[in-house]
């Protein structure tokens, strides 16, 4: 394995501990220039009916105005892509230049009307030239060459009419809507989702079309940075072109978990110097994307100029699949263990109990009882203050070495020191777990030994790096090279920092390392949590950006997941108001994983990981999954969420609220 990381990282990475830009060819959409000589785009769709020519117009007006550089629109069938050419004629009659591009699924004659009419048009090789029947086939080296040559066939012409007028193209695998060819060869995999890809890429290039950007979405993270990674990786190996990529987390949801799910997936490649245009899929209009989009993207900028890490020599990580790294465990962190949430109250004087209510810890005085929710702290950091009262059973409180040594429990409290504090002398121990303050950059052969030295360790790992992700990375490393198997807690502090850029930051630099299997806890200050009377909104948005960061990254899950398309023209229903709508009828079923999709094209294909899918299939009509099967067909909108949950309640799988709480408080 050591060999296997070692030989490929150069390959899907330009650098491991520097960021550098991979390089690519350049592609025109219009007037645009995409690669890596420019900028990285950002991007956004239409969620209005592509046959409304003016509400179509009006919101890529706005969508413009937010900074939006590419307008996507869908053309599901040749009215529509017919219509793509009125909408861009008030546009630019209007002065407005933007590049326009057509999003087709299933249909080929609306990709070659469309071709003609815009800049840019997105395939899906899922379903471009194949109708999914969810069947498995056993093919011959013969019978798949033969299926090959018809998708050639199929794709011919469009590829000819996007030569002919200058046209881009995207080639855009999804997760979810792999074809069955796909899937019977490869099955649901990364290499799945490439060879989608690439068998439409290398029919291009056989025809001398260049003008190529490629995208490996999923629900995922794991999925989707893996598959990204892998192929730069096949690229590079059948000596094809570097196109650009178009990154991407399908599906992302609402609100903070949206943002945060994204930062997860599309942070984690930005930081490898992976993505060449961005789009955030939010179930929000879609001008709410953009800034998000440009605040992911513009941390980049300055980027290149970082201090100095050290290089590497041998990588033990395997980009391309997950794998947790091996810890040993101390009390309950590390092993087999979930990773554990810390909450920094180092700079808050905790004296109340009702204090500690943002970290989902309730205390219930009439029955002189704590609850903790789904979503409570495991650990409260509390630096130098002393806490003045029990805690809830099973939590602990970390103090810094100093103070845990004046503690009256000191059974039930565990010390934390620095490097300075054990290099001048430690005389006690706690004999259950000790925490060590670990910048990532002073790793080296002296602090390894102290790794190795001190007994039940617990490695608190933090870095002031502005490549924090990299520099970190770099630690684990050099303890993996060096078979050291403390566990360690991923610290992350976070100054002058709004609440959107602090989620966007924080799942970008921690998450990216989660989803390579490193990590077991997680620790995030932010400077605005951080005051005398204990601020308990602030302390409450870290608390649960902890918890939604390792959900996204799917090490811990603690909620329930929604899994929830952005809208766009094919929406069949309002899809925000119903995905509230479910949230606040379904937010306590811890796990379960739901698909809120606006039209069969999304699903079920795009919800390949939900455990129940609510899919629209006509006006006022929803189709009920449970997995990727169809169970209840053309249910009225008005009765479909009581359905749903009766789909639930079927599998033993429902609970009430009322019981889900009564359950945490006894």
């Amino acid at each position: 394995m050591v060999k296997f990381a070692a030989m490929f990282s150069k390959i899907y990475c330009p650098s491991l501990v520097s960021y550098q830009r991979r390089e690519t060819v350049e592609v025109k959409i219009g007037d645009l220039y995409m690669g890596s000589d420019h900028p990285i785009r950002v991007q956004s769709m239409t969620t209005v009916d592509t046959m409304d020519t003016l509400g179509s117009v009006n919101q890529s007006i706005r969508m413009i105005e937010a900074g939006c550089e590419l307008v996507r629109i869908t053309a599901p069938s040749v009215k529509e892509a017919e219509n793509l050419d009125a909408i861009k004629r008030e546009l630019r009659k209007k002065g407005y230049l933007t590049p326009l591009v057509a999003d087709i699924h299933f249909t080929p004659n609306a990709a070659e009307i469309a071709a003609r009419i815009v800049e840019k048009v997105r395939i899906n090789p899922g379903n471009y030239a194949d109708k999914k029947k969810f069947e498995t086939i056993e093919y011959t080296d013969s019978s798949y060459e033969a299926e090959l040559d018809r998708i050639r066939q199929k794709f011919l012409p469009l590829v000819k009419i996007c030569k002919d007028y200058g046209t881009a193209m995207r080639i855009g695998t999804n997760h979810g809507s792999l074809s069955d060819r796909i899937l019977s060869r490869y099955g649901d995999t990364p290499l799945g989702m490439v060879e989608s890809a690439l068998e439409f890429l290398r029919i291009c290039e056989a025809e001398n079309y260049y003008n190529i950007v490629i995208s490996m979405k999923a629900s995922n993270t794991q999925v989707m940075v893996q598959a990204y990674r892998l192929l730069v990786q096949k690229l590079d190996e059948e000596g094809l072109k570097p196109y650009p990529l178009h990154l991407g987390v399908t599906e992302a949801g609402e609100a903070e978990d949206g943002r945060i799910k994204s930062a997860v997936g599309i942070g984690t490649l930005l930081e490898d110097g992976l993505g060449d245009t961005v789009r955030v899929s939010l179930t929000e209009e879609p001008e709410f994307e953009i800034p998000v989009a440009k605040a992911l993207v513009d941390r980049y900028l300055k980027r290149a100029g970082h201090e100095e890490i050290r290089p590497i020599s041998i990588n033990p990580i395997n980009p391309f699949q997950y794998q947790k790294r091996k810890s040993d465990e101390v009390f309950n962190i590390g092993g087999k263990n979930v990773p554990r949430v810390f909450a920094d109250f180092s700079g808050v004087s905790v004296l109340e109990k009702k204090q500690l209510k943002a970290i989902g810890h309730h205390y219930l005085p009439e029955l002189d009882k704590w609850h903790l929710d789904d979503q409570g702290a495991d650990y409260i950091y509390a630096g130098d203050t002393l806490i003045p009262f029990m805690l809830a059973n099973g939590s602990r409180v970390v103090y810094n070495y100093e103070t845990w040594k004046n503690a009256e429990d000191k059974k039930n409290s565990f010390p934390a020191f620095s490097m300075d504090q054990i290099n001048a002398g430690i005389s006690e121990f706690h004999e259950e777990a000790n925490f060590l303050f670990f910048p990532a950059n002073e790793i080296g052969e002296h602090q390894i030994s102290i790794l190795s030295s001190i007994p039940k360790l617990v490695v608190i790992l933090s870095s002031e790096n502005a490549h924090k992700l990299s520099e970190m990375r770099r630690f684990f490393i050099e303890i993996l090279n060096k078979e050291i198997h403390c566990p360690v807690i991923l610290s992350g502090f976070y100054s002058d920092e709004n609440e959107s850029n602090l989620q966007l930051f924080g799942a970008t630099d921690l998450g990216g390392l989660l989803i390579e299997g490193l990590g077991d806890g997680i620790m995030i200050g932010w400077d605005k949590a951080a005051d005398i009377d204990g601020n308990k909104a602030e302390l409450k948005i870290v608390n649960q950006l902890s918890f939604g960061i390792l959900q996204a990254a799917r090490t811990r899950m603690s909620k329930t997941e929604y899994i929830s398309c952005p809208s766009c023209g094919r929406t069949l229903f309002d899809l925000q108001e119903t995905t509230a709508m479910i949230r606040k009828r379904t937010d306590h079923l811890k796990g379960v994983k739901i698909g809120i999709m606006g039209c069969i094209v999304n699903g079920p294909g795009e919800m390949a990981d939900a455990d129940y899918g609510y899919v629209g299939v006509g006006k006022d009509k929803i189709a009920l999954y449970r997995g990727q099967n169809v169970v209840k067909k053309a249910v009225p909108a008005l009765n479909a969420v009581d359905e749903l949950i009766e789909l639930i309640k079927e599998d033993g799988v429902w609970l009430e609220p009322s019981d889900v709480l009564s359950f945490a408080t006894n």
